[in-house]
């Protein structure tokens, strides 16, 4: 239940009738006095930004549930039930002055004598944002001024009469062992490119404490593989009880990936406070400009909805590449001519293997056809590491395991012997780094077997080509999931003069497939059903 309260000519929403969030223990239990105490101590504070510097700061509905939920419920002998709070929310909606505000309240109002305050983030001046706030706030704060000391350029506030300190850490800070955490704010958590500083302050740094609180504050970001997206997973399992942990506090304010991006039900969604700290035309204009521009829809979903997007820029518009599904049947394809790609993992990982079919005539399609591989005893541990559902890929046939720990690469080059006896393949498209014994073995079993750089000038020219044959609908895929992923997952890299790549480094998850399949599409354009000239040297180098 909600009721609007003015705040200096403004209407904000305010919490009414207060419920415990459903994640509170059984055996634990709200004290009102306590959270009143919170709320109150927050809301004598003062906003220092904007249209609202130097007003109240009037805790807002979702901001003042967090704070009952984790300063209120206590477990039964009486210390905070939560250690842990995850908050995932889009920018701009009052997330730093609601971290700076928790950051004021452990270090000068929770009881706690010599408590270690801390404020983390990817870098020192990302993590000096809530600190700078925070200082401001004790400036505006008659009471609080007159007993915190500001250490300006040592990013550090003292609570003098707990001797109490709130500090910024340095990038360098995991190095320096021995805190007695009493909490730590941890801005923009998936910004960090390492989970060092995570590790130290939150494993053990605490245990000294009868109720630390880890208090993460963070947008969605890109990397799946990181440390935020890994607390981000145990939050959405807590959510959907696939998982249970009484200290671990989560909220998530996101658009599910299959929700319209584009509608402002889905922005409200997304973003609690809309219509009080961010206007509802700045994000209609953030998203007309994302239509327009297909390059900054990521970053629109990123940071506007809170979406984990799988890179910073999105190459393949997947509902065009979703059109071309047509069916295929590789018994229809038997002794036609086709091209291979093949692209070697790590030994640990995927290895994709990609034929593609020239068309007949003007009104055929190019036909592709993928294989993948991973090592069969490695199989469940990259379902858990990658998240992915190899397992399930592998029970429908899309993918395929070879024995042991490691990719057995002499499998692969039967495997590939066997579809030689199939159908025509003219050439073989390589990765020329770590094929060396694979390529000769292929060659020794008759195949024609050609290098293929992976710089601007061999891999642009295709790249643009499997583009514009997509949004043709001129090609043909059959709906291949492992496919369809490794094309999603894709990141282009653009040089000056207009080249374009996929960037292994950039692209977080498996591209091994996609890149397969560009080289064979390569040879496929260049080669056609007989050994005629490149389309390329009739029209150019495309530019899209």
């Amino acid at each position: 239940m909600l009721f609007l309260c003015p705040i200096g000519g403004e209407i904000l929403r305010k919490l009414k009738n207060y419920k415990p969030t459903k994640f509170k223990a059984k055996d634990s239990y709200y004290d009102k006095e306590y959270a009143d105490f919170a709320v109150a101590f927050i809301e004598s504070l003062c906003h220092t930004k904007g249209t609202w510097a130097g007003k109240r700061f009037e805790l807002m509905d979702w901001q003042e549930q967090i704070i009952r939920d984790l300063f209120g419920i206590l477990k039964p002998n009486g210390y905070r039930q939560f250690n842990t709070a995850y908050i995932e929310i889009p920018k701009k909606n009052g997330k730093s002055e609601l971290a700076a505000a928790v950051a004021l309240l452990l270090t000068c109002g929770d009881g706690e004598q010599r408590a270690e305050v801390y404020s983390a983030a990817a870098d020192r001046q990302q993590a000096s944002i809530v600190f700078d706030v925070a200082a401001d706030m004790v400036r505006m704060c008659p009471a609080l001024n007159k007993r915190v000391k500001i250490l300006a350029s040592q990013k550090r506030l003292i609570y003098e009469p707990t001797n109490s300190f709130y500090q910024v850490l340095s990038a360098e800070a995991y190095s320096k062992h021995g805190f007695n955490v009493h909490g730590v704010v941890f801005d923009e958590l998936h910004s960090q490119p390492n989970r060092k500083l995570y590790d130290v302050l939150t494993k053990g740094s605490g245990d000294a404490r009868m109720q630390p609180l880890f208090f993460l504050i963070t947008t969605a970001g890109t990397d799946t593989h990181s440390i935020c997206y890994e607390v981000h997973q145990k939050a959405q399992d807590i959510i959907d009880g696939r998982k249970i942990d009484p200290t671990f506090y989560p909220v998530i304010f996101g658009a599910d990936d299959n929700e319209d991006w584009t509608s402002p039900k889905v922005w409200k969604k997304c973003n609690p406070s809309l219509g009080e700290t961010i206007g509802m035309d700045k994000v209609k204009t953030a998203c007309e400009s994302a239509k327009q521009n297909p390059s900054e829809e990521n970053s629109f979903r990123q940071l506007r909805l809170n979406q984990w997007v799988k890179q910073a820029v999105r190459w393949m518009p997947m509902d065009k590449w979703d059109k071309c599904s047509f069916a295929v049947d590789e018994n229809n394809l038997c002794g036609r001519v086709c091209y291979g790609g093949l692209d070697l993992s790590s030994t640990t990982d995927i290895t994709a293997f990609v034929l593609v079919f020239p068309p007949l005539d003007e009104e055929d399609k190019y036909v592709i056809l993928p294989y993948f591989w991973i090592p069969e005893d490695t199989l469940d541990l990259l379902v858990k590491r990658d998240h992915v559902p190899y397992d399930v890929w592998e029970r429908q046939g899309y993918l395929q395991t070879t024995e042991g720990n490691v990719i057995h690469y002499g499998y692969i080059e039967k495997f590939i012997e066997k579809l030689g006896e199939r159908f025509n393949i003219r050439e073989i498209a390589f990765d020329r780094w770590g094929a060396v014994q694979m390529v000769q073995n292929l060659e020794g079993m008759g195949f024609t077997v050609v290098p293929f750089g992976q710089g601007f000038k061999d891999m642009s020219p295709p790249t643009k080509e499997l583009m514009k044959l997509t949004l043709e609908q001129r090609i043909a895929h059959g709906g291949h999931p492992v496919l369809r992923w490794n094309m999603d997952n894709i990141f282009v890299r653009t040089d000056p003069a207009g080249n374009i790549k996929a960037d292994k480094e950039k692209s977080t998850e498996k591209i091994d497939g996609a890149i397969a399949t560009i080289m064979a599409l390569d040879r496929a354009i260049r080669c056609g059903n007989d050994n005629g000239d490149s389309v390329y040297n009739h029209r150019g180098i495309l530019f899209i």
